[in-house]
Formats: C-alpha cells, structure tokens, sequence
C-alpha cells in the first residue's frame, strides 16, 4: 500500500498544498514547528477520520477558517482509491463530509465518514490504531521501548504485535466468568431455600387435613339444610296469620274510613251552603258600591277635560296629553342640557385661564434653566479644545521619537514580530547546540575512561593495532567547535533581546500615538456638539420666554369669555323653569284621567264580580245535591261493615303469628351459628388448598432452577476454559512472536552493525533486551550510548514492522514505514547508520518509506525531497516537492 498524493485545504498550518509520493524514500524536510507532522497527519485522517486525529475535529480547521479539505489518493494491492473529507463549522457544529471511490474503474464508492472508516479497515486489515503502531514511529519514541519497564516493554511489544486483544478478549471473559459465578451462587441459595420450604410443608400432611375439614363441613352443612326448611315452614304460618289479621284490620280500617267519610260530606254540605249565603250578601254589597262610584266619576270629569267617562274619550284625551308632553320634555331636556353646557364652559374657562396664569411664570423659570445649561456646555467645550491642543503637544513629541528612528510607525509590529521569530530560530539552534553538545562530551568522557582502560573508544577492543584510536581527536575537535557555535549563539540572543526591548518601547509609543489621535478626534466632536447644544440651548430659553408671555394674554381673552357663557346659562335656567310648571299642569290633568279611568274599571270589576257570584252559588247548590247522594251510599256500606267484623277469629290468627315469630327468633340465632362455622371451615379449606398449590409451584419452580443451575454450571465451566484458552493463546503466541522477532531483529541488528563490536541481540519470553559484545560480554541496552540506544530502538520498531507485514494474512501489501524524527537523539555518526537501515528496509520489500525530519544529512539517502516552510507574516505552511539529485550536497555539508 503507498501514498501517491495528498491535497489540502485550510488544514492546520496549510492554506492550499498539492503534494505527490512516489515508491522508494521520501524525506520531508524543514524547521521545527513549520508543520511537516501535519501532512502525515494528513493522510491519517483522510484514511480513519477523527479517529487518527490526537484533538478534535476543531483542531484541524485552520484559525480563523470556517472549511477545511483533505484528499487522498492511494494504492492498495493494486487498486488506486481517492478518499475525500471535507469539514465545515457553523453554529459552534462541524458538518463532516466523507467519501471513497476506485479511480480505475472498478466502481468502488462509499458516502460517509462512517462507511468509509469501514471499508478501509476492512481493506487494510487494520484500525487506525493498528495502522499507526505497525507502520509509523512518533517523533520523540526513538528511546520508548529502551527506557520502559520490562512490564511496560512487554505491554508496548503485544500491542505493536496485536496482542492485546487477547489480553482484552481474557479479561471479558474473566468478568463473564465472574458474573456467571454471582449468579449461580445466587441461584443456589435460592435452590436450598426452595427444598427448605418444600420439606416443611409436607411435613405438615395437607391432604389428610383437607379431607377432615371437608367432613366436618359436610355435616354443618347438612344441619343447616334442616333447620331452613323448619325455618319455612315457621315463615308460612306467621305469614297466613298476618294475612288473616290484615284482612280484619282492613275490614275495621275501611268501617272507620267510611265513618270518617260520611262526617266530611256532612261538614261540606255545611260548608257550602254557608258560602252561598255569603254570595248573596256580596252581591248587594257590589250594587251599593257601583251607585258610590258613579257619583265620584261625575266630580272628576271637569278635571280630567272629559264631558263624559267613556272609555274612547278617555284613551283619546290620555293619548293628547301624551303628546302635549312629550313636546314639553324634549324642550326642556335640550334647555337643561344648554344650560349644564353653559356652566361647565364657563368653569372650563375659568379653569383654564388660572392654568395659563400659573403657566407663564414656569415658562420663565424654564428659560433660565436653558440659559444656564447653555453657558455650561460652552465652558466645557473650551476646556475640551484646551485638552485638544495639549494631546497635540504631547504628539509631537512621540512622532520626533520616530524620526530618530531606523523604523516607521507602522513597520514597528513587523520589525518587532521578525527580530523575535529570529530570536526563536536561534535559540532552537542554541537547544540543538546544547543537545549535540551534551552528546559529544559525553562521547569523549566515555572514550577517555576507556583509552584509560586500555581500550578502543568506538569497538572497546584493546587500542593497540585498533584503526579507531585516533577517533577521540575528532570528538574533541568537536566539542571545541560546539562551545564556540553556542557562545556565538547566546550573543546573538542577547543582541536580539536588546534590539527587541528597543522596539518595544517604540511599539508602545506608536500605541499612545494611536490612542491620542482616537481622543484628540473624539474631544473634537465633542466641542462641536456642546457648541451645538449651547447654541440649541439659548434659541429654547427665547422661545420659552416667548410661550410665557403668550400665555398671560390668552388668559385674560379666556376670562372674557368664560363671564359670556355664564349669562347665557342663567338665561336658559329661566326658560327651563317654565317648562317645568307646563310639565306638572299636564301631570295634574292625567292624574284626573286616571281618577276616572280607575273609578270606570272599578265598575265594571263590581259587575263582573257580580255575575261569578251568582254562578258560583248555582255551582254550590249543584255540588250539595252531589254531596247528598253519595252521603246515603256511604251509610249504607257503613251498616254491611259493622255487621261484618269478628273479634274471636281476630284473637286467634294473633295467637299463631306470635308463635311462629318466637320460632324464627330461635332457629335464626342457630343458622348464624352454624354460618360461622361453616365459613370458618370453608376458610380453613382455601388456606390448606392455598398451601396445596404453594407446595406444588415451590416443586415446579425448584425443577426449573435446578435446571438453570446445571446451565449455569456448565457455562461457568466454559467461561474458565475460555478464559484459560486466551491467556494460554497470548502466551504460545507471544513465544511465537519471540521467536519471529529475535529473528527479524537479529537480521536488521547484523546490517546495521556487523562487523563492529555487538555480535547478537537475545530477546526473552518477557520481551528482556540483551546485547552481546563480540568477546561474548552481555550488556543491557541501557548500557548503550545514547545515539545507540536510540539507533538500537529504530532497529527494533523496524524489526516489528517485517514481523507484521510478513504476519499480514494473505500477504496483503504492507503500508509505508514512517519515522517521525528520528535523529532527534542521533550524532552525525549514528546518523549514518540510520541511512543504512533505510537502505536495508528497502531491501526487504518496503516499497515506501517517509522520513519527516529537519536534519540535512538525511537528505543524500532520500529518492525524493519534500521543502516544508512557515511564511513568517501569514503563518500559514507550504510544501513543494524535488529530487534529491538537485540539491547541493556539498552546501548541505558545509551548513
């Protein structure tokens, strides 16, 4: 599987790169912090989306960008594929675009960040994970597996090789052992109370007790049977008796009732021939009274405006008068209300002319007020153009501090953030110094403790006839030129500091420059506007004064008018009185009609009660004659009653009702006896069937947990074995791997330093690192010397790598080997035979290799060269691609 191409927009450092790989060894070159992890990053991502990222989704989206856009094209067993992901914030969310497709053809296509994660861990037989710890070495783990705790070593080593997920798949299985055993130990408590409960309720022998109750429930039952029957028949003769008693008692009731009867027909035929008598008086006490009445309608008739009370003449003379004042009342409403509005117009003016009175002399004040105010503002505008023209003073002053100066006010920023971008590259190198320093001291401290031994400072072997005696010299040599660069280092840093504290000063005075013209220009507008408001002012307290004077004359003209509106409501008030004295004469005169009205109806009321009078006499005499009749019916059934009552046989249905009542008493008091105690007996039948049951769930519910305990069991014991078969797998494959891997790095160790002082490298089944020189002596990589440890850990990782691409199942292509500075930690020595273990990688089938490092002297092992550089004023990466055979080898060396 290789890399072919990565394009990137507005992602991390990049605005806009187009960057092709090609087989063979790749070295992106550049500074430190100029963004050449970013493209590998790149390629991750594009592969396994936020899953390869270290942060967030935000973090990939350059600063100040809303869009970001990585494509990928890459080969993979043949088959060339263009991955596409596009993010887009908005709204504090990221719309995350994804898509995959085969650009031969072959119509492969996948739509989501999801189904294309997918597919390529399915195509690469590896997660992002996976992907990263076989093919790619992180800047600053060259030393990782060399320091690391033998447990920590073997850990880092399984998960490299893929074997944590046994270690992973144990532990599940571990839990699911665990949880299988909580739950058997819970089932077989549950199982020993079940039998606990079974065993004590046969022994209580339930069958034979239900068999006694339901005999003795029988009896009672039986019992009860006898004694209702006596019970009715006991019910049958107390309710003959009642029937014989009831029918005498009614025989005497309806005697009494017709008794009664006879007595209320006499009282009403009494009655009412006392209300005839009554009508007859009433009615010549109507006709006296008719007389009365028509003696005081002839009285009322001049005063009513009638020559006689009849009833047209009345309703014709009611409807005049009617008239007459309706006329008078809407005349006189439109007067009342004239004169109300008269009055209260002239309150109003009244009013209104003390409002205008008191009014002007509020003017006035108000015009003071504004005169004041307009004084105050133009004070304060002259101390605003005092302030004015000593910022300008002060000014001047700074714009002669730049005139002095080699730089302008707006380059000062620029100068400034140059001179401290310098600053860092110098004390980059001054830390590189520092480091390459430290190296080479300790280099010679080594080698003269062993020139002192006796020995070889580079093969340990015995310095007499060695080739490499004269190998201290140089290192030397080269400590004296790495004090020299660093001395030289440090004084430029502080050349730096000095030039930069000089810019900042004229930075802040570019600042109060700035901060001086803003306020000069705002006190400025500010003595405009308060000369305007002065000005504003002083034409309000003119027009105010204006307003008061005004208002005194409209008060006087309202006085004036208010004195018109009262002389026209004392007029209307006379007119008003005289059409209330016609509105009483007109009142008077329907009094009279009504007299007469109510004297004629009373009249005709008098004969009219007459005539019902005299009907209702008739009535009454009709209604005796009735009375009468039925009185003679009623004695008569009166006489066949009394003959029909018997007092003896009275007396002896009341003997038998009483007997047969004393009975029932008595037997009810032994049926609710015999009822309790059969309920009592049917209670103690359900409880011992309840127990039945009970008895018979507890055995069905044992069966079935007897069951799920043998389950249980047996997956408790499969769980184990499950559990065991992990853990002995992991250990037969790490063995495996032991062996693989001692292999592969022997073979990667032997190119790296055969034919020098280390002979081979043992690895144990704990992953225990031992070196052994060539005299047989065994050392521990810590032992080594830095650059070699971390020369022997690439060598390692490297090692790992041919053991996983050869273990790929299917020899699926491999992905490229990555190494993400590895020279941090190298001299130029090491760093050599760091070019001859990518050489040898090669050899073994690795068709791509990247290299991202800062270090020149990778550059001559490189098939291609990749320039990453950091505009200093945009921050923003670029990328550009040449071969390495263009390159000044000779430049680079001097450099």
């Amino acid at each position: 599987m290789n890399f072919d191409r990565v394009r990137l927009s507005n992602f991390k450092p990049y605005g806009d790169a187009d960057l092709r790989l090609t087989e063979g060894v790749t070295v992106i070159h550049g500074l430190n912090g100029s963004g050449k992890s970013s493209l590998l990053e790149a390629c991750f991502f594009a592969l396994y989306g936020s899953r390869a990222l270290d942060g967030t989704l935000d973090d990939v989206v350059t600063k100040g960008e809303e869009e970001t856009e990585v494509e990928l094209w890459f080969t993979h067993d043949g088959t060339p594929y263009r991955v596409e992901r596009r993010l887009r914030v908005y709204d504090d969310r990221i719309d995350h675009q994804c898509t995959l497709e085969s650009t031969d053809g072959s119509d492969v296509s996948r739509d989501g960040a999801r189904a294309v994660r997918g597919f390529v861990t399915e195509l690469l037989r590896m997660d992002a994970e996976a992907f990263v710890g076989c093919a790619y070495v992180r800047q600053g783990e060259v030393n990782e597996l060399i320091d690391a705790t033998p447990r920590e070593r073997q850990d880092t080593i399984d998960d490299l090789l893929q074997l944590g997920k046994l270690e992973e798949y144990r532990e599940r299985a571990g839990d699911a052992r665990l949880g299988v055993e909580d739950v058997l130990e819970n089932r077989r408590g549950r199982l020993d109370q079940l039998d606990e409960q079974i065993a004590a309720k046969e022994e209580r022998d339930l069958h034979e007790r239900l068999n006694g109750l339901e005999s003795d429930l029988s009896e009672v039952t039986d019992e009860i049977d006898r004694y209702e029957d006596q019970r009715e028949r006991a019910k049958e003769t107390r309710e003959e008796a009642k029937e014989a008693l009831s029918t005498h008692a009614e025989k005497r009731d309806e005697l009494e009732s017709v008794k009664a009867e006879i007595g209320e027909i006499e009282e009403a035929i009494r009655e009412a021939e006392r209300e005839r008598d009554e009508h007859r008086d009433a009615v010549r006490e109507a006709r006296e009274r008719i007389g009365e009445i028509e003696a005081a309608i002839g009285d009322r008739l001049d005063d009513a405006g009638l020559d006689a009370a009849d009833r047209d003449a009345v309703a014709a003379r009611r409807e005049r008068l009617d008239d007459r004042e309706s006329e008078i009342r809407e005349e006189l409403d439109g007067e009342r209300v004239s004169a109300e509005a008269f009055r209260n117009q002239a309150t109003n003016l009244a009013g209104k002319a003390d409002d205008l009175t008191e009014r002007a002399p509020e003017l006035e004040s108000e015009a003071d007020d504004l005169a004041d105010e307009a004084e105050a503002a133009a004070d304060e505008a002259d101390e605003r153009e005092s302030s004015v023209e000593e910022l300008g003073a002060e000014a001047e002053d700074l714009r002669e501090r730049f005139a002095a100066a080699d730089v302008d006010r707006d380059g000062v920023a620029d100068e400034r953030e140059a001179l401290r971008e310098r600053r860092g590259e110098v004390r980059e190198r001054r830390a590189e110094l520092s480091a390459e320093l430290k190296n080479a001291r300790e280099r010679v401290d080594e080698a003269e403790e062993l020139l002192a031994a006796g020995k070889c400072p580079e093969c340990g072997q015995p310095v007499e006839n060695s080739p490499h005696a004269t190998g201290i010299d140089e290192d030397r040599e080269r400590v004296a030129e790495l004090e020299a660069e660093l001395e030289a280092a440090r004084e430029r840093e502080t050349e730096l500091d000095e030039e930069i504290e000089g810019l900042n000063r004229l930075a802040d005075a570019a600042d109060r420059l700035d901060e001086i013209e803003e306020t000069t220009e705002m006190l400025e507008d500010r003595v405009e506007e308060r000369r305007a408001e002065a000005e504003r002012k002083r034409e309000a307290a003119a027009e105010k004064r204006e307003q008061a004077e005004e208002a005194r004359e409209q008060a006087e003209e309202t006085r004036e008018v208010a004195a018109e509106k009262r002389e026209q409501a004392e007029s209307t008030a006379e007119r008003v009185s005289e059409l209330e004295a016609a509105l009483a004469d007109v009142d008077d005169a329907r009094e009279a009609v009504d007299a007469v009205e109510e004297r004629t109806e009373a009249i005709s009321d008098a004969e009219a009660d007459i005539e019902r009078r005299r009907e209702r006499r008739e009535t009454l005499g009709e209604l005796n004659d009735e009375r009468r009749d039925r009185l003679a019916d009623k004695r008569e059934r009166r006489d066949e009653l009394a003959a029909a009552v018997d007092e003896a046989a009275v007396e002896e249905a009341r003997e038998r009702k009483e007997e047969a009542e004393e009975y029932l008493e008595r037997v009810g008091g032994e049926l609710d006896r015999l009822a309790e105690r059969r309920t009592e007996l049917e209670n103690a039948i359900g409880g011992v069937n309840g127990e039945i049951r009970e008895l018979e769930d507890l055995r069905s519910e044992r069966e079935g947990l007897a069951a799920t305990v043998e389950a249980l069991e047996g997956l408790h014991e499969e769980t184990s074995e499950l559990e065991a078969m992990y853990g002995d797998l992991r250990a037969e494959l790490r063995q495996r791997n032991v062996a693989e891997l001692e292999r592969t790095l022997n073979e990667t160790f032997d190119l790296v330093y055969g034919n020098d002082a280390y002979s081979h490298i043992e690895l144990d089944g704990e992953y225990a690192l031992t070196v052994y020189q060539k005299d047989g002596e065994a050392l521990d990589p810590g032992q080594l010397s830095g650059g070699e440890r971390a020369l022997f850990n690439l060598s390692l990782r490297c090692a790992i790598y041919r053991l996983l691409s050869e273990g790929i199942e299917g020899a699926a292509p491999t992905p490229p080997l990555i190494l993400d500075e590895p020279t941090v930690f190298l001299d130029s020595g090491h760093v050599s035979r760091l070019v001859r273990l990518v050489e040898e990688m090669r050899g073994f089938g690795v068709e791509q290799i990247l290299i991202v490092s800062h270090d020149d002297e990778l550059v001559g092992a490189a098939d291609e060269l990749v320039t990453v550089e950091k505009e200093p004023r945009s921050n923003r990466s670029t990328v550009r691609r040449a071969d390495a055979a263009e390159l000044d080898v000779t430049e680079l060396a001097d450099d």
